[in-house]
C-alpha cells in the first residue's frame, strides 16, 4: 500500500505563490509518473501538470509559465511551485501516482487534496 500526504495549500492573493509538496510512503517498488490534478465543484477534475520517472514534464496550457512540476526520487517526492496565481487557480489540489511492483499491473494512487485559494 501506498499513501499520499500533500502540504503546501493555503490562502494568497492574486499574483502571489505557493509551493505544494506530496510525499509518497509505504511499500514502493516503483513510481512512474506522478501529477498534480486539481477541482472545482461542479466543474471535471482536470490534470495540472504531470512529470515522468525520468523527468518529462507536461503542464496544462491555463498554467504553463507559471507553474513549476518537479520531484525528487529519493525522497519519493512530488513537488508544484505555482507563481503568478490567479483567482481562477483556486481549487483543491490532488496528488496522483502510479506505482509499478515487481509483479502484477501498475496501481493508481491519490491523495486526498489540499485547497488552494486565491483570492483578493
Amino acid at each position: 500500500q501506498v499513501q499520499l500526504v500533500e502540504f503546501g495549500g493555503g490562502l494568497v492573493q492574486p499574483g502571489g505563490s505557493l509551493r505544494l509538496s506530496c510525499a509518497a510512503s509505504g511499500t514502493i517498488f516503483s513510481i512512474n509518473a506522478m501529477g498534480w490534478y486539481r477541482q472545482v465543484p461542479g466543474k471535471q477534475r482536470e490534470l495540472v501538470a504531470f512529470i515522468t520517472s525520468g523527468g518529462s514534464t507536461n503542464y496544462a496550457d491555463s498554467v504553463k509559465g507559471r507553474f513549476t512540476i518537479s520531484r525528487d526520487n529519493a525522497k519519493n517526492t512530488l513537488y508544484l511551485q505555482m507563481n503568478n496565481l490567479k483567482v481562477e487557480d483556486t481549487a483543491v489540489y490532488y496528488c496522483y501516482c502510479n506505482v509499478d511492483p515487481p509483479f502484477g499491473t501498475a496501481i493508481d494512487y491519490w491523495g486526498q487534496g489540499t485547497q488552494v485559494t486565491v483570492s483578493s
